[in-house]
């Protein structure tokens, strides 16, 4: 029998569970974990934590507890198991987020993240299919991180660049949902695996009550992304997630192929996708800037069209 307190469960494609405490407290449940997407250890430690903390930011929620999730190979040496768990301790800490636990397994190849728990005002949680029309759609990280990852394992990826590309990725989101919380954000949404036009169809739901115009010329990149990209150098999700989601999508004949296939791109720990009123994004922006952050105003919420996303 279905509990009435679970407010967001199975029933939607929603960043997280949420589970109704009290009048005064949801509590919101996520987990994510991912064999290794970068050579270092400890910075695929703190990516993975970051990435799964992210799943409670975007439901406009604070993280407060997480538990460890490993699997590692008997041949593994333990100062790199050390290293992974270092890298998603210290970013646990930056978020606020106590490690209360967690469980290991013996497993060919090393994988690593939390199951994470945070706290919200039921009236406050945020779902990622509920835009409404007329809203502007910010964009907190750029694009290209698994173009980037895929490029780097055949060393063709500038050092410079693989050191912007894993601090995107290993950032919190926390700045860019804090700063959004006193403004009026419609639906909510974190940019992983799916890309970002995956997880825009999400946005736009499957009631055909809105389409999500999106801008080329206004999406962010990471450096090198689009020159990897238009050699091909791209990971298989790329392709799996455009062919998964075609008929929700059209792009105009100007926007290059090269481009749509980054819109593509799996992301890891990619950034918060928000819908909010338009007059709300310069002082949003502003208040991401204070933080020592920026987001990218990158696309609107408009009535249905016949299609849910359209690029151009």
């Amino acid at each position: 029998m279905a509990d009435e307190r679970l407010l967001v469960g199975y029933s939607s494609d929603d960043d997280a569970s949420v589970y109704l405490a009290s009048e005064e407290i949801a509590i919101i449940q996520t987990i994510d974990f991912f064999p290794p997407v970068v050579d270092d250890p400890y910075d695929f430690g703190r990516i993975a934590a970051a990435n799964a903390i992210s799943d409670i930011y975007a439901m406009g929620a604070t993280p407060k507890t997480a538990l460890n999730l490993l699997c590692f190979s008997n041949c593994l040496d333990f100062s790199v198991v050390r290293r992974i768990l270092e890298g998603g301790a210290d970013k646990c800490m930056e978020a606020g987020v106590v490690i209360a636990g967690g469980h290991s397994i013996e497993d060919e190849e090393p994988k690593y993240g939390l199951s994470v728990m945070g706290l919200c005002h039921p009236d406050k949680i945020r779902r990622n299919d509920t835009p409404r029309h007329g809203d502007a759609l910010v964009l907190s990280k750029p694009l290209g991180t698994g173009a980037l990852t895929t490029g780097a394992k055949a060393n063709l990826v500038e050092p410079e660049n693989i050191r912007i590309m894993l601090e995107t990725m290993a950032r919190l989101n926390k700045n860019a949902c804090e700063a959004s919380l006193p403004f009026d954000v419609s639906a909510s949404t974190d940019v992983t695996g799916f890309g970002l036009i995956g997880h825009a169809a999400e946005m736009a739901g499957q009631d055909n009550r809105v389409t999500l115009v999106l801008e080329s010329t206004r999406i962010p990149l990471q450096p090198q992304a689009i020159e990897l990209a238009t050699d091909g150098i791209l990971p298989a999700g790329a392709y799996r997630n455009r062919h998964f989601v075609a008929d929700r999508v059209s792009f105009a004949d100007s926007v290059p192929l090269a481009l749509s296939d980054l819109m593509f791109d799996p992301q890891t720990s990619g950034g918060l996708l928000l819908a909010m009123r338009e007059e709300d994004v310069e002082p949003y922006s502003a208040a991401v800037r204070d933080r020592g952050e920026e987001v990218w105003r990158i696309g609107k919420v408009l009535p249905w069209e016949g299609i849910p996303i359209r690029v151009i």
